[in-house]
Order: structure tokens, then sequence, then C-alpha cells
């Protein structure tokens, strides 16, 4: 007969946690929290959000530096799984469920039981990685496709729209009707504006 393992015996894993979309914060201090309180420190080791910086270019041209979470709406728990630790992140406010497989529902609407699936050391690794990333990755509030108009510069009060967005140079590529006719023109950042649809 075998007898089930001690929780000192299995291996911890990472598992990734579905939580109210913009509640990782709070999802993470309130862990955290319960952990402590209910001396589950043996067993849920680490609650990780991966963040990278990132700079987001405004179309006035300032450029702001800020984290972005790199899963936004999921945190990352390194644990033992069991039944109490399980229930201790289950339960946990603004918590939705683990990430795994979902067993069928007969009957009801919603999810079923998911049965958490921990992660490979590859996946781990990769996303600890991009969060250390060195290079910050550029955002621009323009993409292709986008209506603009030209605020400053000889097409000033002409309209276009995006073809190409080159955020390392801080200029865009845009197709501006010229005499009837389309004319790719290079414009830096602050010479444009969006136009709301």
């Amino acid at each position: 007969m075998e007898t089930a393992k001690k929780p000192e015996q299995i291996e911890p894993h990472w598992y990734f946690v579905q939580v109210a979309s913009g509640c990782e914060k709070k999802v993470k201090a309130n862990l955290e929290q319960r952990i402590q309180t209910l001396e589950m420190n043996d067993r849920i080791l680490k609650v990780e959000i991966p963040e990278r910086q990132a700079i987001r270019i405004r179309q006035e041209g300032s450029r702001a530096s800020s984290a972005e979470k790199i899963f936004p709406g999921y945190v990352l728990i390194q644990m033992v799984m069991d039944d109490e630790s399980w229930q201790v992140v289950k339960n946990t406010p603004n918590v939705i469920n683990f990430v795994g497989t979902e067993e069928r529902r007969r009957y009801g609407r919603g999810r079923g039981h998911v049965t958490p699936r921990p992660l490979g050391s590859a996946e781990v690794n990769r996303i600890f990685r991009a969060a250390e990333q060195e290079e910050p990755v550029i955002k621009v509030d323009l993409e292709p496709g986008h209506k603009i108009e030209v605020t400053a510069g000889p097409f000033q009060d002409f309209n276009g729209e995006v073809v190409e967005v080159n955020p390392e140079r801080g200029t865009l590529k845009a197709l501006i009707s010229i005499f009837g006719r389309d004319t790719p023109v290079e414009l830096g950042f602050s010479q444009v504006r969006r136009l709301d649809e």
C-alpha cells in the first residue's frame, strides 16, 4: 500500500492563474498576505507579475517609460500543488481560476473544474528572460491603417493614412492625397494628429 507524499517531498512548480483584469497587483498583495497569515510559506513560494520596460511615444513626440505587464490578467505562482494550497489561491479575491485543462460539464454554464497545468522549465525561463530584457519595448499610439491629419510642415492640413511606423526613428510613412494622387510621405510623430473615427 502506497502512502501519501508529504508536502515537503513534492516538487514546487510554476502555475498561471487568471485574475480579474487590472487586479494583478491587488491579487499579489492579497495572496502574499494570506500566505503569511495561513503559514503557507513552505508550499506557496513566490507570486510574480512578469513585467518589462516599455517606452510609449505619444502623438506629440514625448516619451514615457513604464512597466508593462507581459501577460495582462494573469499572475505566476510557484507552489506545491495540494488541496490546501489550491484552496488558498482559488479563494483569494479577484482570482478567476488556474490555467489548465478543463473537465467537461454535463449541466450548467461557465467553467467546469480546471485541473491546473504546471509550466515547463523552458516556458518559465522564456517568461523571465522576456521580463529581464535589456532593451525596452517601444510602443506608439499610431499604427498602420490609422487616419491622420498633418499639423506641421509643408503638408499641414492634409489628411492621410498611416502605412508604416518606425518607432526607433520617431517617424511614420503616410499616404497623403496630393493633386488627387496618393503620395507616400515620411513625417515625424510630432507633425501628425490621429483622427478619431
